[in-house]
């Protein structure tokens, strides 16, 4: 019996860019690299609630599926959160808000984290006004980050954001403004409003003369990789890492990581995206970034985007293997079968729409065996996963999975 209907569409592109068997280049370097992983875990290990999230086996999938291992880096607990998102946008704002103190000159040194929070700058702080664009989770992250460290806040949403996320994004003292359009069109005015107003964008996808601030949340998120590396039982190498797809900074974060910590036996690394979002996979098969028009309305709404982020594509343009596309319905098929307690022996787990594209991607190739074989999965395989969020909206959580992420938690 198949874990997921076999007869779901999938979609490959084969980068004919990917390099192999080679050290991280310069221009991955450029991105990220060695010194900027140590300076943002030493910051984001500082901050009040940090702790490693979960490494997860889901040993009832490896099983069916005949691969040597399935492992699951569980963020749905990172910083009560609900997301990865909490490492990359609040720490770009913390970076931010001491590059900008030290240029208002409020202070002559770059301030540490802990004089941040004290308060000796609360003033200085409330005049600066930080925003962004969000699908719901990076907004969340820097709204959670402005509210920390005492600076103002607002956030764009587009037409299609359920109001479950515009609460939550609220919940953090965050003003927040839905304007009409897709996820692109409210980056866009975000950026416009900031320009005329004096506001400080901190955004998850770069563009032409944008770098700096995206290149810091790409680096917040290195940290949660680096994590699962090491949590990973002791002579287990990931062969393969099915990475989520949106603008490509979680993939690229993931990526580049690798690359640094596993050198040239880095894995094969294969980004996974909703089918009506797919710029990565279209960039792919381009061998350039590539604008994907429309609505973009899948339930994956973390991943609804039709931009690739520049900066992400730098990494991903030589160092992700492969690209695939899945349809919502296999996503919400990987809800259920993780709710269920039908992928991992040791407990349920609550992962979000967003969450699970890695693993529709995972299950899907290697049910079928011309994929299997394009992907180079056996018997051997240890597939690390990003669980990358969890029931970061519940309304619609429970109306996917049948029941509310407490019920799912509790076992019922």
């Amino acid at each position: 019996m198949s874990l997921l209907n076999s007869q779901y569409p999938v979609q490959l592109a084969h980068n004919a860019q990917v390099i192999k068997g080679r050290a991280i280049g310069d221009r991955q370097l450029a991105v990220l690299n060695a010194e900027g992983f140590e300076v943002a875990k030493g910051e984001i290990s500082r901050w009040p609630g940090y702790a490693v999230t979960p490494l997860c086996e889901l040993d009832r999938a490896a099983d069916q599926l005949a691969l040597g291992g399935i492992w699951y880096k569980d963020e749905a607990g990172r910083f009560g959160l609900g997301s990865f998102k909490a490492l990359g946008g609040a720490y770009a704002v913390a970076r931010l808000l001491k590059r900008e103190l030290v240029a208002r000159g409020v202070c002559a040194a770059v301030p540490s984290t802990e004089e941040l929070l004290s308060g000796q700058y609360a003033e200085a702080l409330k005049a600066i006004v930080v925003t962004c664009a969000t699908d719901g989770n990076h907004g969340r992250s820097v709204a959670w980050g402005c509210q920390l460290f005492g600076c103002g806040c607002v956030i764009y949403i587009h037409a299609t954001v359920s109001e479950g996320r515009r609460a939550a994004i609220a919940a953090y003292g965050a003003e927040v403004v839905r304007v009409p359009g897709n996820y692109d069109d409210a980056v866009r005015q975000a950026a416009a409003d900031a320009a005329e107003l004096g506001r400080f964008v901190v955004s998850d996808t770069s563009y032409p003369g944008y770098m700096e601030v995206p290149r810091d949340v790409m680096q917040g998120y290195t940290l949660m990789a680096q994590e699962a590396f090491e949590q990973l039982p002791e002579g287990v190498k990931p062969t393969h890492i099915f990475l989520q797809g949106g603008v490509g900074g979680l993939a690229a974060a993931v990526v580049a990581q690798a690359w640094l910590h596993y050198g040239a036996e880095r894995p094969h690394c294969v980004v996974v995206e909703p089918d009506l979002a797919a710029c990565l996979y279209e960039s792919a098969k381009q061998g350039a970034p590539t604008v994907v028009e429309g609505d973009l309305d899948t339930l994956m709404a973390g991943l609804a985007c039709g931009e690739v982020s520049l900066l992400a594509w730098e990494v991903l343009s030589e160092g992700a293997s492969d690209f695939m596309t899945v349809t919502d319905q296999a996503a919400v098929d990987c809800m259920r079968l993780m709710a269920n307690g039908a992928l991992c022996s040791e407990r349920p787990v609550v992962a979000g729409e967003s969450a699970v594209a890695g693993l529709a991607g995972v299950i899907l190739a290697a049910q079928q065996p011309s994929l299997r074989e394009a992907l180079g999965l056996d018997e051997n395989s240890q597939v690390l996963l990003i669980g990358s969020e969890g029931a970061t909206d519940p309304e619609l959580y429970t109306e996917l999975v049948g029941r509310s992420a407490e019920a799912v938690e509790r076992g019922e």
